[in-house]
């Protein structure tokens, strides 16, 4: 299977999010991204198991 290569822009599409959102999730929660250059490229599996594993939730909400 072909990985499947995502820009930011593509990400945020892809995640209904900003493009602030996605930046800070890269530097404060570890979302797994590439440099290619100067910009960040994301392989849509590495992303999909990153939210499956929680990366993406809100640790700053109280859950009861």
């Amino acid at each position: 299977m072909e990985d499947r290569w995502l820009t930011v822009d593509d990400i945020c599409k892809y995640l209904n999010v900003s493009n602030e959102t996605t930046y800070k999730w890269i530097e404060q929660r570890g979302m797994p991204g590439h440099r290619v250059g100067r910009r960040w490229m994301f392989k849509q599996e590495e992303v999909d198991e990153w939210i499956r594993t929680g990366g993406a939730a809100d640790s700053n909400k109280i859950i009861w």
